[in-house]
């Protein structure tokens, strides 16, 4: 969701948060804004609604430099987009703040503060804190003190950078549910709310824990943990690059995605499976022994990666025969289920911070489960962390907002653990061979997928003028069908809705006619001849069908069937992963076509780090 940056250097940083800022744009964002420490010992801030680059406008109209600074790109919670909810927020003294999360009691402390003869400028509850530093600040030596005294009172989520013009070479840091990441340069320092940030100028973080309060200054950082004992947290090497973010060739971020699924997808699989095995030391040293003592199992997710872990039950239970529960991570906080013995805990998520999957995860610690799994595309993440077992997909950076690379590398990663508990619960050597087989030749598959992009392309012309869509699948695609519907949504702005195949005369054939496309999902499995049967429903209801389909489905071009052959001999356990392409490349279309922001959809983050 928002955007940190801050440097303390012997150099003005100010070029360094600008240059951050752009690099967190993917986050998405409503507003952005800057603060630095001039040489006349003076805060100066400049802020704007929109994107990074009327901010670098403005500064270029009103110049300014400092050796110390911080950055923010905001996304809408406590009060509309406007200049005066932006951050970073000021308080007396020339103490400013900027904060990523919802600070929960903000209205009982904004009373408080203004009984106390403090006024407030925007709506926001990140001022309740800026004021809240400097009411503490007239008890404590130096700005750390005071942070850490405000950050015993908030109740929440809170990534937060703060400076003050009365400790001049220091910028203090927090973090409670939000991710902040610390880089360390040679004589300067950074901060930043996501590695991407701060690659141009460091490969070396470190990271803070749950409850940490930080003091960065040009030669040294000091951590105290949440009992405010001095702690050292590890430094690691960060093996990204800084063009690892950059759209090279391609029009768009989601589209250099799209077309990275096969190396992408390869790097997930890597020293992961060879000689037709599976090795389970790849989700952690005591796999074995988890995996083999699993009875049931209990995924969490959100979005995208819900729809992951829905395909992963279906393979689940019909090659495991192990059954298995999918939760969207919101609803699972609070449903308080009941947990069978010996029941795995399986999280997915892009970013390892989404706050609800956190949330759920810390929940299960203490729920009896057997252990816990996370599926992750950030080695450094909270969720990673957190969790005793972990499978890593390799995605690489994925910049746009809408899902593609992170999505089907966490389809390997979970057929990777189907393989995994299937070994222990019925599938034999041979099985074995022939799944880790069929798994290899994904990446292969998803690359001749990839070269149907201008079928689709034209297809796409068809849906510019649409304003809703229908997706149907059968089986384990039916997520897939959910999959497409949500990418056309999410960047189209399309009304698209996506249902089981079967469940057509239920409800939603209703809704079907001349102007209702229906998309669809055709590979050649054991569902086929009755999704055959949905799709003449949908014709005989006038409705324009365009389908997916396995050359050897036996479906063709008709009136009012349009037809877009997938590679041949797509396995059932290949056949998410690789028909989740063309719904990708046809979503990406329709949106350039309707002239929409591919890569930062209205209203839409990519990493969601509150509730």
């Amino acid at each position: 969701m928002c955007g940190i940056v801050g440097a303390v250097a012997n150099r003005d940083v100010l070029p360094i948060l600008i240059d951050g800022l752009q690099r967190l744009e993917y986050r998405g964002y409503d507003s952005a804004g800057v603060a630095v420490l001039k040489g006349d010992g003076h805060v100066a801030r400049l802020r704007t609604v929109g994107k990074v680059a009327r901010l670098r406008e403005a500064l270029d109209e009103s110049p300014t430099a400092g050796l110390l600074g911080i950055a923010h790109t905001r996304w809408a919670t406590h009060g509309v987009p406007s200049e005066r909810n932006a951050h970073p927020h000021i308080s007396r003294d020339g103490i400013a703040i900027v904060h990523n999360g919802i600070i929960e009691n903000h209205e009982e402390l904004r009373a408080d503060l203004v009984a106390r003869g403090y006024e407030f400028s925007s709506e926001t509850d990140t001022e309740v804190i800026a004021h809240r530093v400097h009411y503490h600040s007239g008890s404590y030596p130096d700005l750390f003190g005071a942070v850490l005294a405000t950050v015993r009172e908030l109740h929440g989520a809170y990534a937060l950078a703060v400076l003050s013009e009365r400790d001049p070479d220091t910028i203090v840091l927090a973090r409670a549910g939000c991710p902040v990441v610390i880089g360390l340069g040679d004589g300067e320092n950074f901060v930043a709310s996501d590695v991407a940030a701060l690659l141009p100028v460091t490969r070396r973080f470190l990271f803070l824990e749950e409850g940490d309060v930080a003091a960065i200054h040009r030669r040294s950082v000091d951590v105290v943990d949440a009992a405010g004992r001095a702690v050292e947290r590890p430094v690691r090497e960060s093996e990204l690059s800084a063009d690892a973010v950059e759209k090279g060739e391609y029009a768009h971020y989601m589209l250099k995605e799209i077309h990275e699924q096969p190396r992408a997808v390869a790097q997930t699989l890597e020293e992961r499976v060879a000689g037709g095995k599976l090795l389970e030391a790849a989700f952690g040293p005591a796999a074995m022994d988890v995996l083999r003592r699993t009875q049931a199992v209990q995924i969490v997710a959100c979005g995208t990666s819900w729809h992951a872990g829905s395909v992963a039950r279906y393979f689940i239970e019909q090659i495991c025969r192990l059954p298995c529960w999918i939760d969207i991570a919101s609803e699972f906080r609070y449903r308080n289920p009941v947990v069978p013995p010996d029941t795995l805990f399986v999280t997915i998520s892009q970013s390892g911070e989404t706050a609800d999957t956190l949330a759920a995860l810390r929940l299960a610690k203490q729920a009896g489960y057997l252990s816990t799994l996370a599926i992750c595309n950030v080695p450094e993440s909270s969720l990673v962390r957190e969790s005793e077992l972990v499978m890593l997909t390799r995605a690489g950076p994925e910049i746009g907002v809408a899902s593609t690379k992170a999505f089907t590398t966490q389809l390997a990663a979970l057929d990777m653990l189907v393989i995994a508990l299937g070994k222990h619960h019925g599938i034999d050597r041979e099985r074995e061979h022939n799944l880790v087989g069929r798994l290899i030749e994904i990446p292969r598959l998803i690359e001749e997928t990839l070269a149907l992009d201008p079928v689709v392309r034209r297809l796409a012309e068809k849906f510019v003028d649409k304003h809703h869509a229908l997706f149907l699948g059968r089986g384990a695609l039916a997520p897939i069908a959910m999959e497409g519907a949500l990418k056309l949504k999410e960047i189209s702005y399309i009304h698209a809705e996506a249902y089981a195949a079967g469940e057509l005369k239920h409800g939603p054939l209703a809704l079907v006619d001349a102007d209702m496309p229906v998309i669809t999902v055709a590979p050649n499995n054991d569902l086929l001849e009755k999704l055959k049967s949905n799709l003449q429903e949908v014709r005989a209801r006038g409705g324009e069908l365009y389908v997916f389909a396995d050359p050897g489905s036996g479906i063709t071009p008709s009136d009012g069937v349009h037809v877009i052959t997938m590679p041949k001999h797509v396995s059932y356990f290949q056949a998410p992963a690789v028909y989740a392409v063309p719904l990708q490349l046809l979503a990406y279309h329709v949106a350039t076509m309707r002239g929409t922001d591919v890569d930062q959809p209205r209203n839409l983050a990519k990493s969601v780090t509150v509730e």
